[in-house]
């Protein structure tokens, strides 16, 4: 007996809506993964503590709030996003969340001492921590930022699945 999914030929639109499928949910994984992990150990304070747009927050909440806060914003995008088949609108709004969370995370590529470890010439060679873990924040803003279009597009064009 011959299934239905083997005799569907894998064209470049089927590959595309796969990849979509993939960015979405491996942002909503990561988003949720890293929010959840914040509640048990905060590894971001030293990339706070160092930044001249964040630090402040310090002077306001505890390191454990700021865990807390930046948790729950992180797995509330998460949820956001992952709601898009029934909410453009929501996934939207998380999406937009998510832009906001990658910047913030993004800057301190720029303020945490350590990020360089070496130079190739001209070239900074990033550290393994915190340079190249900051830096795959680069590839999910670009995931954010494609969320946030598509989810966008579609209450534009008055998508059923708002």
């Amino acid at each position: 007996m011959t299934s239905t999914a083997a005799m569907t030929p894998v064209t470049p639109a089927r590959i595309t809506a796969a990849g979509q499928v993939i960015c979405r949910y491996g942002l909503v994984v990561v988003l949720a993964w890293i929010g959840v992990g914040k509640y048990v150990k905060m590894e971001s304070r030293t990339l706070i503590e160092h930044s001249p747009l964040m630090s402040w927050i310090y002077d306001i909440l505890s390191v454990q709030q700021v865990a807390v806060a930046l948790g729950s914003a992180e797995i509330i995008a998460a949820v956001l996003i992952a709601v898009r088949p029934f909410s453009a609108r929501s996934s939207a709004v998380g999406s937009a969340m998510a832009i906001v969370l990658f910047l913030g995370t993004l800057s301190f590529l720029f303020t945490t001492p350590g990020v360089v470890s070496a130079h190739a010439g001209p070239i900074p060679v990033l550290s393994g921590l915190p340079g190249q873990f900051l830096l795959k924040d680069l590839v999910l803003i670009g995931v954010a930022v494609w969320s946030l279009g598509e989810s966008l597009q579609a209450l534009s064009q008055a998508d059923p699945r708002r």
